[in-house]
């Protein structure tokens, strides 16, 4: 079978991040306006303009969250069409005048967060995490291997990909103060993780399966992290302000029909899964991840490599874990799924493993050291999958470290 090509030239380039395979969902400001697009090649389609036969009203406001409350038909119905509309010529003249070059927009949050839940189902990242703090023996706390462990975090740190991100002030206790200090974290970090955006919403109970299909598609996400700030605060309830700086996302929702070619199961379980979350097939997807690191007027380096596949809970798991108790999920819900580490140094995804704890720092291709964040440092997530003569990209979520702001007067001993 020969591979679907679009019309858009630059979709059916090698290395293209949005082939017509894709046609994730965004929202764009061009200086007329914020509203909701797809990306094919180097372009964004305004979605409105071409959406023949679809209710006008699902792209009244720029946020694909009342086309995701529509339902799965809808998706499918809207997909057909915009994968018709650019891949056959003789609709070029209609659809083309609608067609914006992506470079020089605004791209802005593609969705409006509703509830954001965050997971920590990576079982390299809890390994290493657990092995530093209370070594190798107790690495992973007793429930690990039978439930997702995750935290509800707050739904107003959700930011696009290229909004800076101050370094937040907070409660810190060295081991050998006596007294907490009130400081600008010292150990800032980043998470390389994925989100699932939940598309349907739920009363009561779900079925991994259930749970699956409401997902509408994902996105990259980095759970920013100020570790001396948590390792105070976080006994006994978990996080909280050391996780509610930001959390940044691409800004491209694939959906889960453009990554349904690269599905592949989680793995192999430790110990047997209670029979709610356990799958009726493969629930994970083979998606390349990296990290890069810029210094303030650097060059990059990329210092971790890893895959999505590498996370032990999938999303659907994790979403119907959270529906178990009755919790009832809405359209706009953010699933973090947790740090994705792999199981060798390189692959890991937080600078708390690469750099082990701050004890091991790592070198740039500047020939600087990082230990964890420093003010001017621009992380860049990326993540593809890649298919037979096609890759399947999510953009970049990046965001620049601002340092601290001033403290008030009040705020001062």
């Amino acid at each position: 079978m020969s591979l679907l090509r679009s019309w858009v030239e630059s979709a059916n380039a090698d290395g293209s991040e949005f082939p017509i395979q894709n046609l994730p969902c965004g929202v764009f400001d061009d200086g007329q306006g914020a509203r909701m697009g797809v990306a094919i090649g180097d372009f964004v389609l305004d979605v409105g303009r071409v959406a023949h036969g679809l209710d006008p009203a699902l792209f009244a406001l720029p946020e694909w969250n009342a086309v995701m409350a529509a339902g799965p038909s809808v998706w499918a119905a809207l997909r057909a069409r915009l994968t018709a509309l650019l891949s056959d010529d003789g609709h070029r003249a209609a659809v083309e005048p609608h067609l914006v070059p992506m470079k020089g927009l605004r791209l802005l949050m593609p969705f409006r967060v509703i509830e954001y839940t965050d997971f920590y189902a990576g079982k390299n990242h809890a390994v290493n995490v657990g092995t530093m703090f209370r070594g190798a023996e107790n690495a992973l706390p007793p429930n690990w291997l039978s439930i997702p462990i995750g935290y509800n975090g707050r739904a107003s740190s959700v930011v696009v990909s290229g909004t800076p991100v101050r370094r937040p002030w907070g409660q810190v206790k060295g081991p050998d103060e006596a007294m907490p200090r009130f400081a600008p974290s010292a150990r800032f970090d980043l998470e390389l993780e994925m989100g699932a955006i939940v598309g349907q919403p739920s009363e009561g109970m779900v079925s991994v399966a259930e749970a699956d299909d409401m997902i509408f598609g994902y996105v990259l996400l980095n759970d920013w992290s100020a570790r001396d700030i948590q390792a105070w605060e976080y006994q006994p309830l978990g996080p909280f302000q050391a996780k509610a700086t930001a959390t940044t996302i691409s800004p491209w929702i694939v959906t889960r029909a453009a990554l349904e070619p690269f599905r592949v199961s989680t793995p192999e379980r430790e110990r047997p899964l209670l029979p709610y979350l356990r799958e009726t097939g493969p629930m994970l997807y083979d998606i390349g991840l990296e990290v890069a690191l810029a210094p303030e007027d650097g060059r990059e380096s990329v210092i971790a490599r890893t895959n999505y596949r590498e996370i032990y809970y999938s999303a659907a798991q994790q979403l119907a874990h959270h529906t178990s108790s009755g919790c009832s999920m809405r359209v706009g819900d953010l699933l973090g799924s947790g740090t994705i580490s792999g199981p060798v140094k390189e692959s890991r995804g937080s600078l708390l493993e690469l750099s082990w704890g701050g004890k091991e720092p790592l070198t740039l291709e500047t020939g600087e050291e990082r230990r964890f964040l420093e003010d001017g440092d621009t992380l860049v997530l990326r993540g593809a999958a890649m298919g037979n003569g096609y890759r399947i990209g999510f953009g970049d979520c990046a965001g620049q470290i601002l340092p601290a702001a001033p403290l008030p007067d009040w705020a001062r001993e």
